[in-house]
């Protein structure tokens, strides 16, 4: 659902606050006076605080109409990753609340507050539990950073609403209708049109669904600014498979309770392109979301067919549950051909495999380009969307040998392994000779907890890299 914690801006501390959150250094002193019982670093001590990133230490106050809270949180080495942790953990603190005031520490005040927010977000259909802190007020915040960060939290929630929202109610059609939403041209081809112009492969993942493929396209041209217009033209490419059963290869009943995410990267796309213009990004960005339910049905495709991909090349399927690689060919066959990007960067949940290498916290990037990569990672530290390079090893191409067709989608043994690279591989068939990145967020996308500015469910993971990468200045 929507973010429905505020955030405003005040210069002082108003008077009477019930819930009041004071940062303290590492040496235990607060940052503004406190009129308590006893002296912040006596109690500070009394507690064995260290002045962690996220150490909260609670302490009742007297207010004329009862008793308030001020709560002392530390603030570790004051970097980004220190202080959103410290601003995601009070703001779970105050869950229940109307009000939290917090004193804001010096440092990057838009990560602080996108992390508050952020820690702020639920999703349910149904009545809520508790629910999130109504407002917080920021002292001595600069006002543009916080609606900076306030915009990237929104877009992050987007895209979790996105990727949450049940499968019962989320098509490709549907997923069309949300990317309309957003303020930009948007271009949507129907199963008619995808035949006509011979997207083969999105038409292919959801010949076994009762509901329609679809492939959507989301443009933003920035206004021109005294520079003159934007000289670049970056494409994203998302994966938009509304439901991931598997197809004919069925998944198992454990591994298809989550598969309503298996759109995360479309959603990216979507909640990105949609914050573009609130940002000033200073490029011109292309989305395009391959939607498509992958059902198992008397029409799905079968093991062993072979289907012919947007540009002619021809893909032998040997296993239907590796079907986001073949709706996000013909997206990137498609834009190399007609779109003529500066760079493409595609973003999936695609590989299990993904998750054994690099776990839950760090999402992969491959890339043919070494500057579109380091500029990735760069992007990623800063955001905390945090990437690590994998390599793209030439050596295991003939994995993707097919005896029959040009490619095939999967491995026919186990020879060479490393299904996130061998998927990668198969994607830079369809990418052309352009920079290009595919970003793996196969063990990001989703969480099993709430950690930080994360909440169970869907992460939106990949919204944050991208608006840093995109609202840069060259």
């Amino acid at each position: 659902m929507p973010i429905e914690t505020t955030a405003s801006v005040v210069a002082d501390v108003p008077a009477g606050a019930e819930l009041l959150a004071v940062p303290y250094t590492p040496d235990l002193a607060p940052v503004l006076p406190l009129d308590l019982p006893v002296p912040v670093p006596g109690l500070l001590a009394h507690y064995e605080a260290k002045g962690d990133a996220g150490e909260i230490v609670e302490v009742p106050v007297a207010r004329e109409q009862g008793v308030g809270r001020v709560l002392l949180y530390g603030v570790g080495d004051g970097s980004q990753r220190a202080l959103r942790k410290a601003a995601a953990l009070l703001t779970r603190r105050a869950r229940g609340r109307a009000q939290l005031t917090v004193v804001v520490p010096e440092g990057d005040a838009a990560a602080f507050a996108e992390a508050a927010l952020l820690a702020a977000y639920t999703f349910k259909m149904g009545e809520p539990g508790k629910k999130p802190v109504r407002e917080l007020r920021l002292v001595g915040a600069d006002e543009r950073a916080v609606r900076r960060g306030e915009r990237v939290a929104q877009a992050v929630a987007l895209a979790r609403d996105l990727a949450n929202t049940p499968a019962s109610v989320k098509t490709p059609a549907w997923l069309a209708e949300r990317a309309a939403e957003q303020g930009v041209p948007v271009r949507v081809w129907d199963e008619e049109q995808l035949r006509a112009d011979g997207f083969g492969g999105i038409l292919a993942v959801g010949r076994g669904s009762a509901r329609p493929p679809r492939l959507i396209q989301l443009s933003y041209t920035p206004e021109e600014p005294p520079a003159g217009p934007a000289t670049r033209h970056i494409v994203l490419v998302g994966k938009g498979i509304t439901f991931d059963s598997g197809g004919l290869s069925l998944k198992p009943t454990e591994n298809m309770k989550v598969q309503k995410t298996d759109m995360a990267g479309g959603a990216v796309v979507i909640a990105v392109i949609g914050a573009l213009a609130a940002l000033g990004a200073p490029v011109r960005v292309t989305g395009l979301v391959a939607a498509a339910e992958n059902m198992p049905s008397g029409t799905a495709q079968r093991p062993s067919d072979v289907i012919r991909h947007y540009g002619g090349r021809t893909v032998e399927v040997l296993n239907t549950d590796a079907e986001g690689r073949l709706v996000l060919a013909d997206a990137l066959a498609y834009a190399d051909a007609e779109l003529e990007p500066d760079a493409v960067v595609d973003i999936a949940t695609l590989t299990g495999a993904i998750s054994v290498g690099l776990g839950r916290t760090l999402g992969a990037v491959y890339s043919s380009d070494d500057d579109l990569a380091r500029q990735l990672l760069d992007a990623g530290q800063a955001s905390d969307d945090r990437l690590w390079r994998m390599p793209l090893i030439d050596d295991y191409a003939p994995a993707l040998e097919s005896s029959i067709a040009d490619l095939a989608n999967v491995e026919k043994g186990s020879t060479y392994g490393a299904g996130s690279i061998t998927a990668a591989l198969f994607l830079r068939e369809f990418a052309g000779k352009r920079p290009w990145a595919h970003l793996d967020i196969a063990g990001v996308g989703r969480s099993t907890v709430d950690e930080g500015a994360i909440t169970k469910g869907a992460t939106g993971f990949g919204v944050r890299v991208l608006l840093e990468w995109l609202t840069r200045r060259p």
